[in-house]
């Protein structure tokens, strides 16, 4: 096997939701925003990071993130305190149309559109995301 972690994962959006998505990120999902390497600052975005891994925020003047089923799944130890944290900011949930044995979960999409996965693992022989 060639790869051995994740280092950064990388969400996209237009200029004009920058506020939103920099909010969403750093206060609505509480991720713990680092410094971005000096020459790529003035290129606005912003680098979060969770455990061993990167979100990274980047500007990008056309993306297509609305119909798109790629996604980042985050972990949560209590899914339904969340679901609620996340509906006082007014972040529609998306439920689950494929529901998979023992995985609770539930998608939503940031301000951008990027879709975002949310599971609470309930039996620990299932895949924590999909």
């Amino acid at each position: 096997m060639w790869l051995d972690a994740i280092a950064h994962i990388q969400v996209t959006y237009s200029p004009e939701v920058e506020d939103a998505m920099l909010f969403f990120y750093s206060k609505v999902l509480g991720l713990t925003e680092i410094d971005k390497p000096e020459a790529i600052k003035a290129n606005g975005g912003a680098w979060y990071v969770l455990g061993d891994i990167q979100v990274h925020l980047s500007i990008e003047k056309n993306p297509d993130n609305a119909t798109s089923r790629r996604h980042i799944c985050y972990l949560v130890q209590d899914l339904k305190a969340f679901k609620q944290h996340l509906q006082k900011h007014g972040v529609e949930i998306i439920g689950d149309r494929f529901p998979v044995p023992g995985l609770n979960r539930f998608f939503l999409r940031d301000p951008a559109g990027n879709r975002i996965e949310i599971a609470e693992q309930s039996i620990k022989s299932t895949p924590k995301c999909i």
